[in-house]
């Protein structure tokens, strides 16, 4: 489900689940797991295999699934990108497609942002579902006041519009996406790993005080719509949806 390949001491790490690399409950919680067996690598890239970085969470899992699933899946989301925002070394995302919703939030946690295609956005609203507090407050802290577009516009962006806004820091062409990602990630590599570790934690400290001040009362009530039948059903249409799109 993730790869992995050693480039002179920096991980890379390829999300590789089907065709678009959706998040499921064994991806999510195989991040955490992946970036420890790692811990030594000076630096971290993340890419996906194929045509798409990650479309987002595998929806039809979480229709079959049922509550007892979206119990799970939701504590594993917030496990995953908390473990990509809070590694103390770089971290590199190497977007090489679709980045969307889940996908897109994977993204923003990693601390440089390089795109080489494809769409990038959150689509929870037009998905029926609202944003658990860790991936909202990830992308508050990627994008500041731009999150609002985001969250209630549900749209996608290209790569100029992304870089537009911060999401991403560079457009690439698709074959020196990879090289140029482990450039960027040496680069970052340079700065004595204490004082980059002091100061990537003294930039996310706002965003993980929001966490930890809204978790423990919004995070039920996005439990209770993920789970209800309602949202369900919204999720059963909105997979017709795609299917004849």
């Amino acid at each position: 489900m993730i790869e992995t390949a050693d480039h002179g001491g920096i991980a890379v790490l390829t999300l590789a689940n089907g065709p678009v690399n959706a998040l499921d409950l064994e991806v999510l919680t195989a991040v955490p797991e992946v970036l420890d067996s790692v811990a030594d690598a000076r630096a971290v890239v993340l890419t996906g295999a194929g045509r798409a970085f990650s479309a987002g969470v595998d929806l039809k899992r979480i229709v079959e699934g049922g509550p007892g699933y979206v119990e799970r899946f939701l504590p594993a989301l917030g496990s995953a990108v908390l473990a990509l925002f809070g590694r103390p070394k770089p971290v590199v995302a190497a977007v090489n497609g679709h980045a969307l919703a889940g996908g897109c939030v994977l993204a923003a946690a990693c601390d440089v942002r390089l795109m080489s295609g494809g769409t990038i956005g959150l689509t929870e609203l037009a998905a029926g579902v609202p944003f658990p507090t860790v991936p909202l407050e990830i992308m508050r802290h990627a994008v500041g006041p731009a999150l609002d577009t985001m969250v209630l516009g549900v749209g996608r962006l290209d790569p100029g519009q992304a870089v537009a806004i911060g999401l991403v820091h560079e457009v690439v062409e698709p074959d020196r996406l990879l090289a140029q990602a482990l450039r960027r990630a040496e680069a970052l590599c340079a700065v004595p790993p204490d004082v980059y570790a002091f100061s990537k934690r003294q930039l996310h400290a706002p965003a993980l005080e929001r966490v930890r001040a809204a978790r423990e009362s919004d995070d039920p009530e996005v439990l209770r719509m993920w789970s209800s039948e309602r949202t369900h059903t919204i999720l059963r249409g909105y997979l017709d949806s795609l299917r004849r799109a």
